[in-house]
């Protein structure tokens, strides 16, 4: 039973998502006395991170209501599927933090049953073999305003339906042959009841039954019957399957029997993203086509792909919370998922510093020779992260950016003649710059104050800006891939004229070779994230050597979404 205080408290109900609310009154009312969810992927393709909402609403509301949630793989078409993705799909499930009941099912568990009865549904009347082809039955099914043309062969007697259905199983017939039509109305509002095909022949190996069966059950005849068998009290579908729930309940009505868990549909909106595409096809095409480096490229919105970037489970689940359940499609903007990792890493990532684009710095008034270690905090938002020493010598990198010859009064970075503070180290004065032959300044000569150890000013004077830095003699070379969105137009695949992979952003990747960083870095881990300080966060790739790290840049330190909302 649900707690009582939590159907009492006015204020609870008021926080609580359409979903939730039929799931309270089921429990209130009696109609439910446990919860079952569940999550039923296609194993067609990696999931992104649609998929990641569908998993943490559904996995949520059983662990709320302290119910249980299936892993159910709907896998009726063998030609698309592969043992690759359910792997893929149990591993982004476990790592989003969730355990699903028991064993993963699979709809194949069930063949027998659905086979068995799509037989009762021939005998009973509801059901026929047709010999059209899929392009005649597609052309006869009509338009929402015009009524669609019954089938030469719906009215075949059921003996003749249950023979060439037997036939159709042994593999008689030939891929496209013959199919079997549920017999409801051609003259329906709903397209999809207009006499549904439930089995199609594939003569096609099936990554778990193998050859056993060379016909197989639609989506629409499988879907809501694998819900029934795992008694789901809650079948929760995005919104797409809406004008499917009326075929959804007739199968239902047809196998239903008295005394047994009957599954509710309930459908809500699902995750749209700018800049980006959701369909596992076009997904699909650009792995295929090799415009990205895999399903898990990090600039793709699949999970593993975000995974690899540095995205976080907590991270994506104050997204979720964010973006809420909702009735109607709304389009979400991409910095909100940014803004989410940034309030999740703030709190739990390593600062370091590292220069991405050095500029050689000499302090020519430090002693030649010396090294001192200076204390860092590793981060500011948790004093039980403790602090590190960083290593600090006569020769220095800083940022290019970080310094201009001729600067105006609203910049607070290095200048000549300005003087800086280097976080955790000192006061230093630009006194002079070196160029090269083509004008480039390749060199600062600077002195420090060594009166300012740690940065603090040993006189009371004011000095705006800090700079992060990195011993050049200490530093060791890192890699760094800088990822921006993978599309340059907000809604890519929203042109019917042109195809969504014109609108790749060419710039949606630039490596940067042999930037410097504190040697601190050397112990790192595959998957550990930073804060490279002033540029962003950043994740060691699993691309790394030995001898070279290779970070990805996670989302910048800019903050565009929460600026504009």
């Amino acid at each position: 039973m649900v707690d009582k205080n939590l159907m009492d408290n006015s204020e609870e109900k008021k926080s609580l998502n359409f979903i939730e609310q039929i799931i309270e009154e089921d429990l209130k009312s009696g109609k439910h006395k446990n919860i079952i969810t569940r999550f039923p992927p296609e194993p067609n393709g990696y999931l992104h991170i649609g998929h990641a909402k569908s998993i943490i609403l559904n996995f949520g509301l059983g662990e709320k209501y302290k119910g249980k949630t299936n892993l159910r793989f709907d896998d009726t078409n063998p030609t698309k599927e592969d043992v690759e993705y359910v792997d893929s799909i149990k591993e982004d499930v476990e790592w989003l933090g969730y355990k699903w009941e028991n064993q993963a099912l699979f709809s194949s568990d069930y063949f027998n049953q659905l086979y068995e009865w799509a037989v009762k549904l021939i005998k009973d009347g509801f059901a026929y073999i047709d010999d059209q082809s899929g392009e005649e039955i597609s052309a006869t099914r009509g338009t929402p305003t015009k009524p669609g043309i019954e089938s030469p062969f719906r009215n075949r007697s059921i003996e003749e339906n249950l023979d060439l259905f037997l036939k159709m199983k042994k593999g008689e017939f030939k891929d496209g042959e013959k199919v079997l039509r549920a017999k409801i109305d051609m003259s329906s509002p709903n397209m999809h009841m207009r006499d549904p095909v439930m089995y199609r022949i594939k003569h096609a190996n099936h990554h778990r039954t193998g050859n056993r069966w060379c016909i197989y059950p639609m989506y629409d005849f499988t879907h809501g019957q694998s819900d029934y068998i795992e008694g789901i009290t809650h079948s929760i579908c995005t919104l797409e399957f809406e004008n499917h729930r009326p075929l959804y309940d007739w199968f239902l009505d047809h196998i239903y029997e008295d005394g047994k868990t009957r599954p509710r549909q309930i459908e809500f909106a699902r995750l749209n993203l700018n800049y980006t595409v959701m369909s596992k096809r076009k997904l699909l095409q650009l792995v295929e086509d090799k415009l990205v480096s895999g399903w898990d490229d990090p600039r793709m919105p699949t999970i593993s792909g975000l995974r690899r970037r540095g995205y976080t489970p907590e991270a994506l689940k104050i997204f979720a919370e964010k973006v809420g359940i909702a009735k109607r499609e709304n389009i979400i903007d991409v910095g909100l998922l940014e803004y989410s990792i940034k309030e999740h890493l703030n709190k739990i990532a390593q600062r370091v510093m590292t220069v991405i684009d050095p500029l050689k710095v000499t302090i020519t008034n430090y002693p030649e020779g010396k090294d001192e270690m200076l204390p860092a905090i590793n981060n500011p938002e948790d004093e039980t992260m403790g602090s590190r020493e960083v290593p600090f010598s006569k020769i220095l990198y800083i940022e290019k950016e970080d310094f201009k010859e001729v600067a105006n009064r609203k910049f607070f970075r290095l200048k000549l003649g300005g003087e800086v503070r280097l976080r955790y180290a000192y006061f230093i004065t630009c006194n002079e710059v070196v160029k090269d032959e083509n004008g480039e300044i390749i060199e600062l000569l600077c002195t420090y104050d060594p009166l300012s150890k740690g940065g603090k000013s040993p006189d009371g004077r004011k000095v705006k800006g800090t700079l992060h830095w990195v011993s050049a003699k200490h530093a060791i070379d890192i890699d760094v891939k800088q990822y921006d969105r993978l599309f340059s137009d907000e809604s890519p695949d929203s042109h019917k004229d042109k195809d969504f992979k014109e609108f790749i952003n060419p710039d949606s990747l630039n490596i940067v070779e042999n930037c410097k960083a504190e040697p601190f870095l050397k112990n790192a881990k595959i998957g550990n994230k930073f804060q490279f300080e002033r540029k962003g966060y950043f994740t060691l790739d699993k691309d790394s050597e030995k001898n070279k790290l290779v970070f990805n840049r996670t989302v910048s330190l800019r903050d565009s979404w929460k600026r504009r909302n």
